[in-house]
């Protein structure tokens, strides 16, 4: 199977509403660096299509539009600090879904962004 080398097998692709500022909230929270960006034609504030790379994970993402509705997600990712990464989750506005506390596979929490998507924020 062919991939290219900057994804892996699969690639989340999340359709949400104001994509710019979700975008911003990625490079806040989890150092995501935007790999490709494009506006769209019609309406330059709106992201027609996106790339985030954040450690070795892809992501895409858009803003949603009439035909394309928003697609929110659950994305288990992990961290270098999940204790910092939650207190920062919850300064940028993200709703606790499950307390930060310590599983068996590591300290954990969940959060759920302004934009809908839900984030199991997991360090070792």
């Amino acid at each position: 199977m062919a991939i290219p080398t900057q994804f892996q097998t699969a690639t989340p692709y999340l359709i949400v509403k104001d994509c710019k500022n979700f975008i911003a909230f990625m490079q806040a929270l989890f150092d995501a660096t935007i790999e490709e960006q494009h506006l769209r034609e019609d309406d330059k504030n709106k992201v027609m299509h996106a790339e985030l790379k954040t450690g070795n994970a892809s992501i895409m993402c858009a803003d949603c539009t009439d035909e394309w509705k928003i697609q929110p997600a659950g994305i288990f990712i992990y961290v270098d600090d999940a204790d910092s990464s939650y207190k920062k989750a919850i300064e940028l506005g993200c709703t606790t879904i499950m307390e930060l506390c310590t599983m068996h596979y590591g300290r954990t929490c969940g959060v759920q962004d302004t934009f809908g998507n839900t984030w199991w924020i997991t360090s070792i």
